[in-house]
């Protein structure tokens, strides 16, 4: 594929997909400014050589392909490129929450759900290296992982142990409002006021709808009946299958959790 050798700054990306949702991606960020498509296989083993050939800054990984699965795919460029190993977002329609910690366990950045949209894709690279689409070509000058990469990778571990899924909406919320909350303790104290506009004006919604997804993830985990593991996370025995946290509770929890880590 063509690349934009006059634009320095851009995110290169790998496709590794077998499905029609790896070409509609790749037909989104050749369009996009500040990405560059690099290289695209849907064979696993193909994928390896071409990303360890390419070096690309991201890629994109679909789990069920032909000669390497997606996981396997991963365990090779560790194997083969160790620290250099590029960021990964597996972008999937196996949706289990079983292949969603195991990915994550081999060090994906991301477990997208499919059906997604595009958009979201996005605003994962975008989460990944800490830039948004308006300053992707302006500001980001180098593509490293951003300083808050291991603590996101903290909070995404909690969520899959409590039981909150990827791919629904609240998952972003709450990590974000838990980031904010990290940062600022107090807004906590004003999460109607503070917390909720804040995270809707960054993800151009209404604060209504950000309490309402943020309410929903927190009833999913609960639904779920995952109470051993969310108490095993804090130490004790906090809430059982009768009760569950308020949005403020739950975030305030988890913050405070990594705080004392050291977040």
């Amino acid at each position: 594929m063509e690349s934009r050798e006059n634009d320095k700054r851009q995110i290169k990306i790998y496709v590794a997909d077998n499905t029609d949702f790896g070409q509609k991606m790749i037909s989104y960020f050749e369009e996009k400014p500040g990405y560059e498509i690099v290289g695209f296989s849907d064979d696993g083993l193909k994928a390896v050589d071409g990303i360890i050939a390419l070096r690309p800054d991201l890629v994109l990984l679909e789990c069920i392909l032909p000669s390497l699965d997606g996981f396997a795919v991963m365990d090779k460029l560790t194997e083969k490129m160790g620290i250099n190993r590029p960021n990964v977002i597996i972008v999937s329609a196996l949706s289990h929450q079983g292949f969603v910690t195991k990915a994550m366990d081999q060090g994906a950045s991301y477990f997208v759900c499919k059906p997604a949209s595009l958009e979201t894709v996005e605003q994962r690279i975008q989460d990944v290296f800490n830039v948004d689409s308006a300053s992707t070509i302006q500001t980001t000058t180098t593509l490293q992982k951003p300083k808050n990469r291991a603590l996101e990778e903290k909070i995404s571990n909690i969520f899959i142990t409590v039981g909150i899924p990827a791919h629904i909406k609240g998952y972003q919320f709450l990590r974000e409002a838990i980031k904010m909350a990290i940062d600022s303790p107090d807004i906590i104290n004003s999460i109607t006021k503070k917390l909720y506009p804040s995270i809707a004006e960054k993800f151009n919604t209404s604060s209504s709808k950000v309490e309402r997804a943020i309410r929903h993830a927190i009833e999913v985990a609960w639904n779920r009946g995952k109470i051993e593991n969310i108490n095993s996370i804090f130490g004790l025995k906090v809430y059982n299958s009768n009760e569950k946290p308020t949005n403020g509770e739950f975030i305030a929890l988890v913050a405070d959790k990594m705080i004392i880590e050291g977040a």
